[in-house]
């Protein structure tokens, strides 16, 4: 088996989060599409919080795995941008809270989801597989399966959601998680790339890293399955 090159390894890195990409999905299109409503919105945003807001742990628990300096030094700007120890209120669950908030909720009632038994079983899966990723696999499936899977889908599917929600009224400030994405994750899963080729020496590292990637695009797929049956079709039924 042949080592792939670096630019055939990024190449088939990116290829392989396309065919369960979460901007195909239905619900992703009804978003897009405007046809949510804002308690529906949050509703997906008590999903996603649960789902997001351990990230900043998990980033720190794939930077302290990281054997050399160079490689946490490109990892420290990703885990900062989640955390914001120096603005807290913009540390990304917070501004997903903030985000809830404009929906309707209480930001209490959103933490205190899992309590209530709100929490769906594959927006479990997404957590505890992000965090097998952080805190177990081999580094270049992890870099692989969060920053080039699931930071890289999000410059091309956010400003689908953002344009729709422009136009139900919500304002900049309400829409400050989706515009930090749109503009920072670009740079993010380009990183992600650099240290997957990095943590991959061999092929067969390279095929677990691309394996990595499908499995973070079709958990995350499914967990907007879920959402969409108990967020949509209640309502179609």
């Amino acid at each position: 088996m042949t080592r792939l090159s670096k630019e055939e390894f990024f190449r088939a890195l990116e290829a392989a989060r396309q065919p369960r990409g979460s901007g195909g999905h239905p619900f992703s299109r009804a978003w897009a599409e405007g046809r949510l409503s804002r308690a529906q919105l949050g509703q997906w945003a008590t999903q996603h919080y649960y789902y997001i807001s351990a990230i900043p742990q998990q980033f720190a628990a794939l930077f302290a795995r990281m054997p050399d300096e160079d490689g946490r030094h490109l990892l420290m700007e990703n885990l900062v941008g989640e955390e914001m120890p120096h603005a807290p209120e913009k540390s990304h669950p917070n501004l997903l809270l903030r985000f809830a908030e404009a929906c309707g909720l209480e930001a209490s009632a959103v933490k205190a989801a899992e309590q209530r038994g709100q929490i769906l079983p594959a927006t479990r899966a997404m957590r505890a597989w992000i965090w097998e990723l952080s805190s177990i696999r081999p580094l270049g499936q992890s870099c692989a399966g969060i920053m080039v899977a699931l930071e890289g889908q999000l410059p091309t599917l956010y400003p689908t959601y953002i344009a729709a929600m422009e136009r139900m009224g919500f304002t900049p400030d309400d829409l400050e998680f989706f515009h930090v994405h749109v503009e920072n994750d670009v740079e993010h899963a380009a990183v992600g790339l650099e240290l997957c080729d990095r943590y991959c020496p061999t092929a067969a590292e390279q095929n677990l890293a691309i394996e990595a990637v499908k499995t973070s695009a079709a958990l995350r797929y499914n967990m907007l399955s879920e959402m969409e049956a108990a967020i949509l079709l209640p309502q179609a039924a």
